[in-house]
């Protein structure tokens, strides 16, 4: 923890031998949550670079409150977000509607267990959200942050984020069932369980 608090300090300080360090460590964890929050390679790589140009010119601010890992998070997150407001790009309005309330597919509950084929079609699912849906079903049921730290992180409120999640959840069932559909042959979904 200490090499890596001296690796921080000298990157801030100019030294890119140290910034190149943190680049190689970080690359990866920040490609990819880029590339689940768009669903573009392309965008993620994009992305990537910009979130690592953000962090060379803000890494001075890093004062330490919270973890490296955690605010280099928080960095990727608000430059991919930043990333869909310039493509005018809004998360969809959560309001209420008709759909009963379900519980999400087994697959999406317990992820581990899930067969390949089951995790390219939760990964297709996801990539098929709105933006804003994606942000909250990855920070939370991915990544593991609370509806609080989600709030915080994208600049909305609690009730927001528990909506939003839902939402997600529901169109996730909805898009897993339609495929679940297919494949059998438009068996429907009462004779797969």
């Amino acid at each position: 923890m200490n090499l890596d608090r001296n690796i921080q300090l000298a990157a801030a300080a100019g030294n890119m031998n140290a910034f190149e360090e943190l680049y190689s460590r970080q690359r990866r964890r920040v490609y990819s949550l880029c590339l689940r929050m768009t669903g573009s390679t392309s965008a993620a790589e994009d992305l990537t670079q910009e979130v690592f140009v953000q962090m060379f010119r803000k890494l001075k601010t890093f004062c330490g409150d919270s973890s490296f890992s955690t605010w280099l998070h928080r960095l990727t997150v608000n430059q991919v977000l930043m990333h869909f407001r310039k493509l005018a790009v809004r998360p969809e309005e959560t309001t209420d509607d008709d759909a009963n309330q379900i519980a999400i597919q087994r697959c999406t509950e317990k992820p581990n267990s899930m067969s390949l084929i089951d995790h390219i079609s939760l990964n297709e699912a996801i990539d098929q959200l709105a933006p804003g849906y994606r942000a909250v079903f990855i920070l939370h049921d991915i990544a593991g942050y609370e509806h609080d730290q989600i709030g915080k992180i994208l600049g909305c409120a609690v009730g927001t984020s528990k909506s939003q999640l839902h939402k997600a959840r529901m169109k996730l069932r909805q898009l897993l069932t339609k495929r679940k559909s297919v494949q059998y042959g438009g068996t429907n979904e009462k004779e797969l369980n």
